[in-house]
């Protein structure tokens, strides 16, 4: 009989994973990023995110945040996406299979962002442009 891993622990492992590679590729300690977190308004504590990166828990609502203070998108966080910049799932990833030749990344503007430099601004849109 063959034993199939649990998706959930797969995913959390990959999370756990991403959050300790980007804030060493970023040269972050812990207590810079839970500082990032926090100008945010989200509060946690070097315990909470050191937990994160071994695959403690998992407090989703803190994702979008993590993201930010990580100069990352959430979907790169989630795995469904190598490139820290993309927002869009990389479609082969989504099947299992890995891309050979990814897709071209749109630019966005600068400074970090929570969804993806290719996530449009609606913000400028008005009720009756909507």
């Amino acid at each position: 009989m063959t034993k199939y891993a649990d998706p959930g622990t797969t995913r959390r492992h990959l999370l756990s994973q991403r959050l300790l590679m980007r804030r060493r590729t970023l040269g972050l300690t812990q207590q810079q990023v839970v500082a990032r977190v926090e100008r945010l308004g989200m509060r946690t504590t070097n315990r909470a995110l050191s937990g994160l990166e071994r695959g403690a828990g998992l407090d989703s609502a803190k994702l979008p945040e993590l993201a930010h203070a990580l100069d990352c998108s959430v979907t790169y966080l989630l795995g469904l996406t190598d490139d820290p910049s993309r927002w869009d799932p990389d479609h082969d990833l989504a099947l299992g299979r890995r891309d050979a030749t990814p897709t071209a990344v749109a630019v966005g503007p600068a400074g970090p962002w929570i969804l993806g430099p290719d996530v449009p601004d609606l913000s400028h849109r008005t009720a009756a442009g909507a």
